[in-house]
């Protein structure tokens, strides 16, 4: 059982930036493909950023290409946002899946994640 731990939300104002991390609580974490996903209220949750176990780039949903950079370690990943705007504004969950597609657009599948973590909340004032 993987447990994910976010940290790093909070209030910034439009324009500004926040570093999200999520500890794993597993040694085997580097054999996850992780990914951050948001969900603000009334709405669905929705696929943020993904990076593969191997590494390399990220995958990013349109809205924040540019702006936000997903990187990892061994035992973390991070969500670097910058620029951010008042529609950023959001839970943040990260997820990790043992076994993921071959195309990136198997990465906004909520279901192909096996952990999540409790969410963290960004907010973004204009």
């Amino acid at each position: 059982q993987v447990q994910l731990v976010e940290s790093g939300g909070g209030l910034v104002q439009a324009g500004g930036s926040l570093r999200l991390s999520c500890a794993a609580s597993e040694r085997t974490f580097s054999s996850y493909t992780l990914a951050w996903f948001r969900q603000a209220p009334g709405n669905e949750r929705e696929f943020v950023a993904a990076m593969r176990r191997t590494g390399g780039s990220g995958y990013y949903r349109d809205s924040v290409k540019g702006r936000f950079t997903i990187s990892r370690d061994s035992a973390t990943v991070y969500l670097q946002m910058t620029s951010l705007k008042p529609e950023d504004s959001a839970v943040y969950y990260c997820a990790a899946a043992l076994f993921m597609g071959s195309y990136s657009s198997d990465f906004p599948n909520v279901g192909a994640y096996n952990y999540w973590g409790q969410g963290t909340q960004v907010t973004v004032s204009s």
